[in-house]
């Protein structure tokens, strides 16, 4: 892809298209952006996983092929999907956002804690020091 034909609001820089795994370039991918291990698992995966179930008999040897075009088709979706949440976003007005970022932020503050000497059985909490236990009787 040359940086002619590909839209402003794409997400890889066109100086790093180039270092992109091939997986993501051959899908055109702009929103979802897997890395060299993950791209591996995609493909290669897919391949061993529908070797094995052919081996074992449970997918007949077409899936071999159709495995790993069912892998690129979802992943190509979760793609398309990513880019409409995008675009929707970019469309909430300014005053939305803000209003949802106050609805979002979470609460700091402090909470009183009522310590009651029956909930932590076993537990005593004190401050005062404990003197030694006194001996019945001090000439044994």
């Amino acid at each position: 892809m040359t940086g002619a034909n590909r839209p402003a609001w794409a997400t890889i820089p066109v100086d790093e298209e180039r270092y992109r795994p091939l997986y993501a370039r051959l899908l055109g991918l702009r929103f979802v952006n897997p890395g060299g291990v993950l791209c591996f698992l995609f493909f290669e995966g897919a391949i061993a996983l529908a070797v094995l179930l052919a081996l074992a008999e449970l997918v007949s040897w077409w899936a071999v092929l159709v495995l790993p075009v069912v892998v690129a088709a979802m992943v190509k979706l979760n793609d398309m999907v990513a880019a409409v949440v995008v675009r929707s976003a970019a469309l909430v007005p300014e005053q939305e956002r803000d209003r949802f970022r106050r609805q979002m932020e979470p609460v700091v503050g402090r909470a009183r804690v009522e310590w009651v000497s029956h909930s932590v059985p076993g537990v005593v909490i004190t401050a005062d020091p404990v003197p030694p236990p006194r001996r019945a009787n001090p000439s044994d």
